[in-house]
């Protein structure tokens, strides 16, 4: 058990600190709306991998060649918008009264679009977590729970340190918070060319 243990954390911890379109969805948020209203996008994995890992579990192969192109445009698309906004943030971020209106369950629930659109936790599941939870399933339950509740639980609090480091620590002072703005906007754009581009070429 303290096998399947380790793995499914050390799984979580490369997956917290790997560049994605969800950690920069995260950068936005944080320079938008400050870490405190970031937190709880922290939860978002939580709920939006249930289907996800259903599905593949269900199906037990990879996820179809069809069905990652078209995740891959969606999400290119939502991140195009998450820039048309993060860039507007950017435009005004001297202006505290106009950061008021994005509001903690506003970003939870962009949060969770964006990790569904993202087709990271689907190759994970189908590559990685699938078929170790069914190998685990097959020795006993609690095997399984290990795996995934260490992963979770990891990537979870991974989440939590990674917002609370970036925001927490007065490194987004009104200079950086303004390069943050247009950094992550550039960051969230090149992400969601990139999936429209791998989707389509």
């Amino acid at each position: 058990m303290l096998e399947y243990l380790l793995i499914g954390a050390g799984f979580a911890f490369a997956a917290t600190w790997q560049p994605g379109p969800f950690q920069a969805f995260l950068l936005t948020r944080i320079a938008a709306v400050g870490w405190r209203r970031t937190l709880p996008a922290a939860f978002a994995p939580l709920i939006s991998d249930g289907p996800i890992a259903l599905v593949v579990l269900l199906t037990l192969r990879e996820v179809p060649r069809s069905m990652e192109t078209i995740l891959q445009a969606a999400g290119g698309l939502v991140l195009l918008w998450f820039a048309f906004q993060a860039g507007r943030e950017w435009r005004r971020a001297g202006d505290v009264d106009s950061q008021r209106d994005v509001s903690a369950p506003r970003t939870l629930g962009q949060a969770v679009l964006v990790n569904v659109l993202n087709p990271s936790p689907w190759i994970g599941w189908s590559l990685v977590l699938g078929p170790l939870a069914i190998e685990a399933w097959r020795q006993s339950a609690g095997h399984a729970v290990a795996l995934v509740g260490g992963f979770y639980a990891t990537f979870f609090l991974g989440l939590v340190t990674f917002i609370m480091l970036l925001g927490a620590t007065g490194w987004l002072r009104p200079r950086a918070r303004r390069g943050l703005h247009l950094l992550a906007a550039l960051a969230l754009a090149g992400l969601g060319l990139y999936r429209l581009a791998t989707a389509f070429l």
